[in-house]
């Protein structure tokens, strides 16, 4: 269900660091060889999460999550690349003030959250500490460069198994990415020729998504 200060909230955006292809153009990125996708600037992460992170597809799952997660429609949803990757999402309400969510880039925090939820327990990650940290900087998506965030808008507006058939396809384009088989930028290619091609059905009920 819907959480509970929904009603009070405008806006919820996630942030990405851009990756590894942040500053690349796409025809840089298109030439793009696994170890470059792997090389993280801020992240250590395993390499599916790596590379949906170099295409912006992890950012597109976590929105499509959130609007489930939360019931905020896509209208409400954002996405903004920060490369420090220490402000992790902000929440805008109504009365235009703006909470942020601070931690350092280590991935055994979101970890720690999971699986202790709803309790809290000393971490094991470090603290943030603010006098460290002399620059913050963001900048819009380049939906051009990474379309993975507009296709994460039409699969919220589908809904029904829309989100099931946008995570197939990518996982499925992601292994030939690391297989060889396909370039870097044919990833989102394959996932939009997905979304096109195969039928979302209802998710109201498991047979719904079975035949879906």
């Amino acid at each position: 269900p819907p959480f509970a200060a929904a009603a009070h909230v405008r806006k919820i955006t996630l942030t990405a660091s851009g990756g590894p292809f942040r500053t690349w153009t796409r025809e840089q990125m298109a030439a793009a060889t696994l170890e470059q996708a792997r090389r993280h600037p801020t992240w250590t992460m395993g390499d599916k999460v790596t590379i949906d992170s170099a295409s912006l597809m992890n950012k597109a799952l976590e929105l499509i999550e959130a609007h489930w997660l939360f019931g905020v429609g896509p209208e409400r949803l954002d996405a903004v690349i920060h490369p420090q990757s220490i402000v992790h999402a902000f929440v805008e309400y109504v009365d235009c003030s703006t909470l942020a969510q601070l931690a350092t880039p280590d991935m055994r925090t979101p970890i720690h959250a999971a699986m202790l939820y709803p309790h809290e327990v000393q971490g094991t990650g470090k603290t943030l500490d603010l006098t460290a940290m002399s620059q913050l900087t963001f900048e819009p998506v380049d939906e051009t460069k990474f379309p993975a965030v507009a296709m994460a808008r039409e699969v919220m507006k589908r809904g029904g198994t829309s989100g099931a058939v946008f995570n197939a396809a990518n996982e499925e384009a992601v292994s030939a990415f690391m297989a060889g088989r396909i370039g870097f930028t044919r990833i989102g290619e394959l996932v939009a020729g997905a979304l096109e091609g195969v039928r979302a059905g209802g998710a109201a009920t498991l047979p719904g998504v079975l035949e879906g």
